[in-house]
């Protein structure tokens, strides 16, 4: 009855399973067992930071600059990797499906709330494949013409259009692009046509824009700057929320008659949808950490960008009101892909 009792002097140690047991029944389950049940620490090796762009322009200027500063507060390195293609859709499509638990994105206007709109069918879902972490920067669309039109603002500039249908067009980078949507949303706003001209990138259009033989753009602010400060182009308007520490004098769109008007690139951070709810916590705790920090702040305003950082759930938010703003201007447009 007694046969596998210990004898008298000898040490009873129990199992492990008979711990674990006694622990359940105490209600102690997460006493003993927490070692053994602990979480390994996360990052536990390098983040690679996928951009849908090619090297160079303010994707690559954002996304570094974050990098560099989580890196710093990680204990991994975050390092950028440019995988351009189809529009963004290449890299979307693969870090959808990532499993690592260590591949982010760089989510932008283009890849969240034009693609799904005005491709027939994507690669990847922009609200089912991916879990937002924060939004990062924004980027202001400047509205500018060649000096030989006669217009020294917004307001004029449109009053010249209203006057001379059909006579005026605008180019940007290509059919569905970050300059495409902005005019045709200044369009829409403003109820003036203009023929849209679409171009092969950003730098083919700028040398007809700086040429005359196009008359007017909306471009980001990094890229046309300089030529305004030239005295090259005119910037008759300004996209962002507030006028620019870098042209005081550039009224906004929104006050020279278009309340709420704004037109901005933007760029978020975004991870696969796999990804565990405490690792996205952690990620947007260090962002919004990463976004406020002298270095990012200067490093973006030297590109007359802003430094946002927000939490995952205000993100998110922002992505559905871009939806769906753009998709009605999609469809009233008549957006298609080159």
């Amino acid at each position: 009855m007694f046969e596998n009792a210990p004898g008298v002097g000898e040490a009873t140690h129990p199992s492990r399973r008979t711990l674990l047991q006694m622990a359940g029944a105490l209600g102690l389950g997460g006493v003993l067992p927490a070692a053994s049940l602990a979480q390994p620490a996360w990052p536990s090796k390098s983040i690679r930071f996928v951009v849908p762009f090619a090297p160079g322009g303010s994707s690559e200027i954002v996304a570094r600059s974050t990098a560099a500063e989580l890196s710093n507060t990680l204990g991994q390195s975050v390092f950028v990797d440019n995988k351009p293609g189809a529009a963004g859709n290449i890299a979307m499509s693969e870090v959808a499906r990532s499993e690592d638990q260590h591949t982010i994105i760089l989510g932008h206007i283009g890849t969240l709330a034009v693609n799904p709109y005005i491709f027939d069918k994507l690669p990847y879902d922009a609200n089912k494949d991916f879990k937002p972490v924060s939004l990062l920067a924004k980027v202001p669309s400047l509205y500018v013409v060649h000096p030989d039109v006669p217009a020294k603002n917004l307001t004029e500039f449109i009053a010249y259009a209203k006057k001379n249908p059909g006579k005026l067009s605008y180019g940007s980078a290509g059919n569905g692009s970050a300059g495409h949507l902005a005019f045709e949303y200044l369009k829409i706003t403003s109820g003036v046509f203009m023929l849209h001209v679409p171009y092969r990138g950003t730098g083919p259009m700028l040398t007809d824009l700086l040429s005359g033989r196009l008359e007017a753009s909306a471009i980001g602010a990094a890229a046309i700057i300089p030529f305004i400060k030239a005295g090259k182009v005119r910037c008759i308007a300004t996209g962002s929320a507030k006028r620019l520490p870098q042209l005081p004098d550039v009224p906004t769109v929104a006050e020279q008659g278009f309340p709420g008007f704004e037109m901005t690139q933007w760029y978020g951070m975004l991870a696969p949808a796999n990804m565990p709810a405490a690792h996205i916590a952690k990620l947007s705790q260090e962002t919004m950490k990463a976004t406020k920090t002298s270095a990012v702040i200067e490093r973006l305003r030297g590109d007359a960008a802003e430094s946002v950082g927000d939490k995952p759930e205000e993100f998110a938010k922002f992505i559905a009101i871009e939806q769906e703003r753009w998709k009605k201007v999609i469809a009233r447009a008549n957006i298609k892909p080159d």
